[in-house]
């Protein structure tokens, strides 16, 4: 017989790379999923580790392998810090750990953050590795979220997480299915660098550029935006597909910004629009991309005003992927599904994580 509450810290070092969420979560089991978070605070990475993570796929092997431990210590330290000055403890740590590769196609997905030194340094049970048994069961390993959203959100038509890239989560014909729908911060949060910030609060800039069609309609041919199935992004597809376009318009920043919301909010619509079983299909928007209000106006007008935006807190906003990773992480305590081979292309369901402590 399986507990039915669980308290865990989630951990997320998302890929726009500003620092570590950290959430303690309750859940609840009882006809069906329940969860408060109960504290949240983001810990931004000291500038020298945050370098090193942000270059991690440029590092050679032995200076990857110190930086996966040195990585797994600070986030233990981080929460013993955060357990201590909250006065809790955790059933377990559920840790994402910092993605340096992801090609599934190679069967290779790898996040740093070792679970041993985050095991030592916080003294607390950590699971991480969630994603590898689905990659080595022929899947993308991501999106993760799925599961969280159709246990935990079961109202809700769509999930979109607006982080550094764009994921959508909805169901379909009695499955799960998600799947990234665009870059987002990743190539939004560089452009506002240039501008003097890290990020464009608002979607101001964005809003005060100008979109250049010949930029948007190459943006929208790619690839990637052909196929409505299981499918994911990751950091070399900015580096091998849309820095290059970006680089050879030789727009100015704020026009690039305008340009490229306008292109997520088509991208985001049109799979709305495709899968959407109501006229005004309910949405959920979290991840920093969820105070672009810019781009709130243009997906508003994309869907011809044919929503229904949910109301959501700031915390969840903003803690959503921890608040899931934890609850990821009692899943896998209690051995229960945690990734949905429909959601990922993987031979059969699984329960991934490996448990340290």
């Amino acid at each position: 017989m399986h507990p039915q509450r669980y308290t865990l810290i989630g951990l997320m070092s998302g890929t726009s790379g500003d620092g570590l969420d950290i959430a303690h979560c309750h859940f609840e089991y009882q006809d069906g999923w329940s969860f408060e978070i109960l504290q949240a605070k983001t810990e931004p990475f000291p500038d020298a580790l945050g370098e090193r993570l942000q270059a991690s796929h440029q590092l050679s092997g032995f200076e990857l392998t110190l930086l996966d431990i040195d990585f797994g210590r600070w986030m233990g330290e981080k929460v013993k810090e955060f357990c201590a000055e909250n006065q809790i403890k955790p059933m377990a740590i559920a840790s994402h750990g910092h993605t340096v590769f992801h090609q599934p196609s190679k069967k290779v997905s790898l996040q740093i953050g070792n679970g041993w030194a985050l095991h030592q340094a916080s003294g607390e049970k950590v699971i991480t590795d969630f994603r590898m048994l689905d990659v080595q069961l022929g899947g993308q390993g991501a999106p993760l979220v799925p599961i969280g959203d159709r246990l935990l959100f079961p109202q809700v038509d769509f999930c979109i997480n607006l982080g550094g890239i764009s994921n959508l989560s909805m169901e379909h014909e009695g499955r799960r299915i998600a799947f990234d729908t665009s870059p987002f911060n990743l190539l939004l949060n560089p452009l506002a660098k240039k501008l003097g910030k890290p990020f464009d609060e608002g979607g101001t800039w964005a809003k005060e550029g100008k979109t250049d069609e010949s930029l948007l309609e190459k943006l929208n041919s790619l690839s990637f935006y052909h196929s409505f199935s299981a499918k994911s992004l990751g950091r070399e597809d900015m580096e091998n597909n849309f820095f290059p376009l970006l680089e050879a318009s030789r727009l100015e920043p704020k026009d690039l910004l305008s340009t490229l919301i306008e292109h997520f909010a088509i991208q985001i619509a049109k799979v709305i629009t495709h899968y959407a079983a109501s006229a005004k299909p309910s949405v959920l928007l979290t991840g920093g991309g969820a105070y672009n209000f810019y781009f709130k106006e243009c997906l508003d007008r994309h869907l011809n005003h044919n929503w229904n935006q949910i109301e959501a807190p700031s915390e969840l906003i903003e803690f959503k992927e921890a608040l899931i990773f934890a609850f990821l992480g009692a899943l896998r305590l209690r051995g229960d599904i945690n990734c949905l081979s429909s959601v990922t292309g993987a031979s059969r369901d699984s329960s991934g994580g490996l448990i340290y402590g």
